[in-house]
């Protein structure tokens, strides 16, 4: 009489190895959208918060100024460090990827603008208030109001 062992078989092993593997890659895919709404998360609360460091600036250090024209994130009210303006335009401080620009008219407007998600659609803030999204064609041009 033959005994038989109790396993699985190569097959079966196969079957459930290939399952596993195409169930990790749902998951892993959803992750990956999962982090890049987050970093568009993060980039939106971080221009919002500019937005209030520039309202600081303003009433402080600019005097009921937005401080002189510039096209730069690195100078004029951008670079203030008293309002805390310099940090929430400083690149290093947004996802990898995020670009941003800056710009300010002669201390009468501002506006700041990162793409999100490294490419694709944009988020803007200005001196009006305003504070929206935007999917028009990405400029490193100076500009003072959100479109």
């Amino acid at each position: 009489m033959l005994k038989r062992e109790r396993g699985f078989t190569l097959i079966e092993l196969l079957v459930v190895i290939a399952i596993i593997g195409i169930l990790s890659s749902i998951v892993l895919a959803s992750l990956n959208s999962a982090r890049a709404k987050g970093n568009d998360a993060k980039t939106q609360a971080q221009l919002v918060e500019a937005r209030s460091a520039a309202e600081v600036y303003y009433d402080g250090v600019g005097s009921g100024s937005y401080g002189a024209t510039t096209a730069l994130c690195s100078a004029g009210m951008f670079a203030d460090t008293t309002s805390g303006m310099a940090s929430y335009v400083n690149p290093a401080n947004y996802p990898a990827g995020t670009a941003i620009a800056c710009g300010s008219t002669g201390g009468t407007a501002y506006a700041i603008k990162a793409s999100l998600s490294g490419s694709g659609p944009y988020w803007c803030v200005d001196s009006t208030g305003s504070s929206k999204g935007y999917s028009t064609g990405w400029t490193t041009t100076s500009i003072t109001a959100c479109p």
